[in-house]
């Protein structure tokens, strides 16, 4: 390193000194060239680096010491405790335990008795038998009538179910018995001398048995049959059998959903209205239903056509084969916010006497008893959420049927032999209708304390041979709520509207009848109940029923009972 050092500097010092001398000849020697014959070149000794290595002069060498480090772990008493995490509670109803049976009774105004009585009882794994009995009974009362208004309905149903691994099914058996009187004399046409003698007890009976299976992951679905018996004390008498199965076909990799039908009807009365003649009617249809559905993204397409064949067995109607379109659609708008949906689609109504009555206890037993032909109801609407707790449904029909029975007020016999030939009982005209109809609902679903639902539909009867349609409203409105107040207090209310209808009052008092069409007033009923529940199984309750005290009439010349009051208890149980 020195010697390179050396070198370095003797270099600078040469440059230098050769610098300096050729600015001194500069102007005594003539520019000419130089030549070194040879080159200086300097020598730089070598530089020697001492290589010693150190020698220890110690006395003592004494080899290192392996150290240990110990620590000595003391106790220490701690009052501290550490408190444990614990995740954050909901508070949560405490759960409703539920009874498989419960019975209920109440008393009230107008001699007035309601029960009820449900049970079931689970005999095994999936193996259930059950029964059901209800009571509602009143001995009248109300003002300004000729004749008594008391009434029986009563009701009872046993049934007994299995459910096993591919298949479940079920019978049950029932009975009924009915008292009502045809009170609805016409006034000013009769007062208390010209009703003496008249006796408008009418009663029905009644008895049913039918059976139901459906099995799973099989082609054949499901499949029902009932017989009914119905019958009354003026020696009227009808059996209907109704049997349905259902099936889905494969055709070519595609299902096709196939219901099947077969409806039997027959029955009589001793006599018309008008003569002594006994009336019998009867028929059986049967009906084929194939349908086929199309899914595709939101978009649901059923696609049917439903035959049925109508072979009269009565003195009424004949036999024929009626083809209905069977078509539905719903498309999801906006998920289940909107969606929208709609159906051309049409069938063979078989009616029946247990169903008029059922509907209009004041049925006179002479009806001619036909089927109504609707030949398609045309439909289409919209329906879903508003909210979490508020869903709508709007939707408007075009029905076109033939042979739609209505109730009519039957006339005046002067000479009156039977006790329902006063124009206090109704009979059954047909005709051919077109009805168009609009409907809106509304159903609120706050928490599981509160629920509100509201339901208003308007109706536009078009008749081909009759002067209207007749008992008919063309407005109906509803709303129902139920409230639990708190853990023990619940209450509830329901109010109706039915709009003004019309009927005819026919008066035999000589050669020509004297005919009047006279105007139902519309009416609202409302009624509420509230009610205290002891504890799981012990509750009760009262309720008010037409709480405005609107003496309307449902039928014409039949007034309703005023305000009445109920009171009475539940008790749910298990065996």
């Amino acid at each position: 390193m020195l010697k390179q050092i050396n070198y370095i500097v003797f270099t600078a010092v040469l440059i230098s000194t050769a610098s300096f001398a050729q600015e001194r000849t500069k102007d005594t020697l003539d520019p000419e060239v130089v030549t070194v014959v040879k080159p200086y070149t300097p020598t730089v000794a070598d530089a020697f680096k001492i290589k010693e290595t150190a020698i220890l002069d110690d006395d003592v060498n004494t080899a290192k010491k392996k150290i240990k480090y110990n620590i000595f772990s003391i106790p220490v008493a701690s009052t501290f405790t550490p408190a444990k995490g614990k995740a954050a509670t909901v508070n949560k109803a405490k759960a409703v335990k539920l009874y498989d049976n419960y019975a209920s009774l109440g008393v009230g105004s107008y001699t007035t008795i309601l029960g009820e009585v449900y049970l079931n009882q689970e005999l095994g794994r999936g193996e259930n038998v059950g029964g059901y009995l209800s009571h509602h009974s009143s001995g009248g009362g109300i003002n300004g009538l000729l004749l008594d208004d008391d009434f029986i309905d009563t009701h009872l149903n046993v049934n007994y179910s299995q459910r096993l691994r591919d298949l479940s099914w079920t019978v049950d058996g029932g009975a009924l018995y009915q008292k009502f009187n045809w009170y609805g004399l016409p006034q000013p046409y009769f007062d208390a001398t010209s009703a003496e003698g008249i006796n408008g007890s009418h009663s029905f009976y009644g008895g049913n048995v039918g059976a139901k299976v459906k099995l799973h992951d099989y082609f054949f679905k499901d499949a029902s049959a009932r017989f009914r018996r119905f019958g009354d004390n003026q020696g009227s008498g009808e059996n209907r059998f109704v049997v349905k199965a259902s099936g889905d076909v494969p055709i070519q990799n595609e299902l096709i959903t196939a219901e099947v039908t077969i409806d039997y009807i027959g029955g009589s009365f001793d006599r018309d209205y008008y003569t002594e003649n006994e009336l019998k009617y009867g028929n059986v249809s049967f009906g084929i239903a194939p349908s086929y559905q199309l899914t595709q993204d939101d978009l649901t397409l059923n696609l049917g056509v439903n035959l049925v064949y109508k072979n009269n067995t009565g003195d009424f109607g004949a036999s024929k084969l009626h083809i209905y379109p069977n078509i539905k659609a719903s498309l999801r708008i906006i998920d289940e916010l909107m969606i929208a949906f709609g159906g051309f689609e049409g069938g063979l109504k078989q009616n029946s006497y247990y169903d008029f009555a059922q509907a209009n206890p004041f049925v006179s037993p002479t009806l001619y008893i036909e089927p109504t032909d609707k030949k398609y109801d045309l439909s289409a609407g919209l329906k879903g959420k508003l909210s979490n707790s508020i869903s709508y449904s709007v939707s408007g029909h075009f029905l076109n049927e033939n042979n739609k029975a209505l109730y009519s007020a039957n006339p005046i016999m002067v000479a009156a032999t039977e006790d329902y030939q006063n124009g206090n009982s109704f009979g059954m005209v047909y005709d051919d209708v077109k009805t168009i109809a609009f409907e809106g609902e509304l159903n609120v679903d706050v928490n599981r304390n509160f629920k509100l639902g509201v339901k208003a539909e308007y109706f536009s009867y078009n008749t081909d041979n009759q002067a209207e349609a007749w008992n008919l409203p063309d407005l109906k409105a509803s709303l129902f709520m139920d409230y639990q107040i708190d853990e023990n207090w619940f209450a509830g209310a329901g109010m109706f509207y039915v709009g003004e209808r019309k009927d005819q009052l026919f008066e035999y008092e000589t050669l020509e009848p004297i005919q009047q069409t006279l105007a139902l007033d519309s009416y609202f009923d409302a009624n509420a109940h509230v009610g205290y529940r002891l504890n799981d199984q012990l509750s009760f309750y009262v309720k008010a029923n037409n709480i405005a005290n609107n003496d309307y009439q449902r039928w014409l010349n039949t007034p309703v009972q005023g305000i009445q009051f109920l009171a009475g208890a539940t008790y749910q149980f298990d065996f």
